[in-house]
């Protein structure tokens, strides 16, 4: 099995669970975080950020609907991607302004967490539906694991610039437990 699948099946697990507690995250300062990725590879990449740029605030995206979880996603020999918050009502779409999930990485130095990401899923029960396709590329996939059941997906980051490109599942440069260079020596 890929290694891919895991950051999803956490977060529906806990979405399906419902032990989700939408209240209770902490609030986000108004920092803009990282800079965002500038030089898009698609112009609806574009409207992507436009979008989601207001997610930059972790509690606006908890009002608008995605759901909060605390595991973040980290493969040691592909990089991160951070926790995800799922938003149901937008699982399926392939509309570049309504992404299934934002990803965060949390800053080790400040402990908030910051925009990084975002993910596009397709559930495909029967699994015989056509690949998706979004900003001119095929999603990844197909993948299968419950609650999820069959389906693809696409990452793009353009809010923290990934070495590996816009839309490889993993960034080396996200991080869910702390780097050296994190903490500097006293």
């Amino acid at each position: 099995m890929s290694a891919r699948p895991r950051p999803l099946m956490a977060a529906f697990a806990l979405l399906a669970a419902g032990s989700l507690a939408l209240g209770a995250a902490p609030a986000v300062s108004a920092d803009p975080g990282p800079k965002p990725v500038t030089d898009f590879p698609h112009p609806d990449l574009r409207k992507a950020y436009d979008a989601t740029v207001k997610y930059r605030s972790e509690q606006k995206a908890i009002d608008d609907g995605f759901m909060r979880t605390d595991d973040c996603v980290e493969d040691p020999a592909l990089g991160g991607m951070g926790y995800h918050y799922v938003n149901p009502a937008n699982l399926g779409s392939t509309d570049p302004t309504k992404p299934a999930a934002v990803l965060y990485e949390k800053d080790h130095k400040t402990g908030k967490r910051e925009l990084v990401a975002v993910e596009w899923v397709v559930p495909d029960p029967n699994g015989n539906l056509p690949r998706p396709r979004l900003f001119d590329r095929d999603f990844d996939g197909p993948f299968d694991f419950e609650p999820v059941g069959p389906h693809s997906s696409l990452h793009a980051w353009i809010f923290k610039k990934n070495p590996k490109g816009v839309f490889a599942p993993y960034n080396p440069r996200v991080h869910c437990t702390p780097c050296p260079e994190d903490h500097p020596k006293a």
